[in-house]
């Protein structure tokens, strides 16, 4: 299976292939990692991995304080990753497309990137400005059912919002129709599910989209149980607006 070498982008979220992912760019090393990918041609895809952290800081910490105010703050590509960046990370992530990236004038970079495909980490070198990473496509097939499956995950995931909008028809993509590729669907309802990151991690990983949409169904009942037994939810503006992961 063919490998490729791509800037690493740790975050403390999973981005799912498909789904739209803004960043906020100001730490150096990402920075670096940007100022790189805009030396390739417009017409070629500015890559990079985006994988979610299992144990680690996506902010590298930047000024001495508590609980020692004497410590040293971390420098360098895998800082706040430890010694082994590659353990402190989930082994299956996203490569992403920057259709967009601004530098702004203080040197910050603001980013609009598209999920592409599943990828598995294999190695992670810290010894450049940034992380890079060795990875290999993570393929996936349709699994059994999965036609069958989409629907009703799209049915639950309708109900799911319904609740969360305090029963109001209003609709996650307001104003057009939800997929129906069952693929798409399991990508876009693992996405919009309030979720914590290991969960999310694990729907990422499915073996086949047909178990994706069989964790997420039984997801959507037990989530939806959940909230209509509930007096009262926090605010949330998930149903209300596009969707995108930060």
């Amino acid at each position: 299976m063919t490998t490729a070498r791509l800037p690493l982008f740790p975050l403390n979220s999973v981005l799912f292939p498909g789904l739209v992912l803004p960043l906020n760019v100001f730490e150096e090393r990402y920075r670096a990692m940007m100022r790189e990918l805009l030396k390739t041609s417009e017409d070629e895809p500015r890559r990079f991995a985006v994988v979610a952290i299992r144990d680690g800081h996506e902010v590298a910490p930047s000024a001495p304080g508590l609980p020692d105010p004497t410590a040293v703050p971390e420098l360098g590509p895998a800082a706040g990753f430890g010694t082994d960046p590659l353990r402190s990370l989930h082994k299956v992530g996203c490569v992403a497309d920057a259709a967009t990236i601004r530098e702004r004038a203080d040197g910050t970079f603001e980013v609009l990137a598209t999920g592409t495909t599943r990828a598995r980490l294999l190695s992670v070198d810290a010894s450049g400005p940034f992380l890079t990473a060795e990875l290999e496509p993570v393929l996936e097939a349709p699994g059994e059912e999965a036609g069958a499956l989409a629907e009703g995950v799209l049915r639950a995931f309708r109900q799911y919002q319904k609740r969360l909008a305090g029963a109001r028809e209003r609709s996650l993509a307001t104003g057009a129709e939800l997929p129906d590729e069952p693929g798409v669907v399991s990508y876009l309802v693992a996405a919009a599910m309030m979720l914590d990151t290991p969960t999310k991690q694990r729907l990422l990983q499915a073996p086949d989209t047909a178990s994706r949409l069989r964790d997420e169904l039984r997801l959507l009942r037990t989530e939806t149980a959940i909230i209509r037994n509930l007096p009262s939810l926090p605010a949330s503006e998930l149903t209300r607006g596009p969707t995108h992961l930060n």
